[in-house]
This record gives structure tokens, C-alpha cells and sequence, in this order.
């Protein structure tokens, strides 16, 4: 899984993963030092090429230039 964790700092995006024991499902963050809920989830899926919010392939598009022009000022 892939979301949000509340309380994260810095907010970003996170993953942890869930597994079926016994019969219900737990929730397990092994980058986490304690138990914490507040997880808003984005995406589902088997790994992280699953859930990967964007993707890449190839060189990155060029969407746009930018120009800048630095003149000195005369006093």
C-alpha cells in the first residue's frame, strides 16, 4: 500500500504493508519505530511498481524552456 501517514515528518508519501494471519488482516510499517494510525491509503497493489504514482520510461520530456537574463545595473 501507498498513502499518507498522519504526523509524518516531512509529509510525503508512504508505504507499508498489510498481511492476512488468523483470519484478519494487520497493518505492519517496519520503517516505523512504534504503532501509528492515521494512514490514508492511495493505492493497493502486490508491489511497488503496483502502486508507483508516476512512472517513467525513457528520456524525460522537455514540457518547457526557461529563460533568464541577468544585466547589471549602471549607477
Amino acid at each position: 500500500m501507498v498513502g499518507y501517514l498522519c504526523g509524518l515528518v516531512p509529509q510525503d508519501m508512504h508505504a507499508w504493508l498489510e498481511v492476512f494471519v488468523g483470519g484478519r488482516w494487520y497493518a505492519f510499517d517496519p520503517s516505523q519505530n512504534s504503532t501509528r494510525g492515521g494512514r490514508v491509503v492511495v493505492a493497493y497493489g502486490r508491489d511497488a511498481a503496483d502502486v508507483a504514482i508516476t512512472d517513467q520510461f525513457g528520456p524525460l520530456p522537455r514540457l518547457s524552456t526557461m529563460s533568464v537574463d541577468v544585466r547589471q545595473l549602471l549607477s
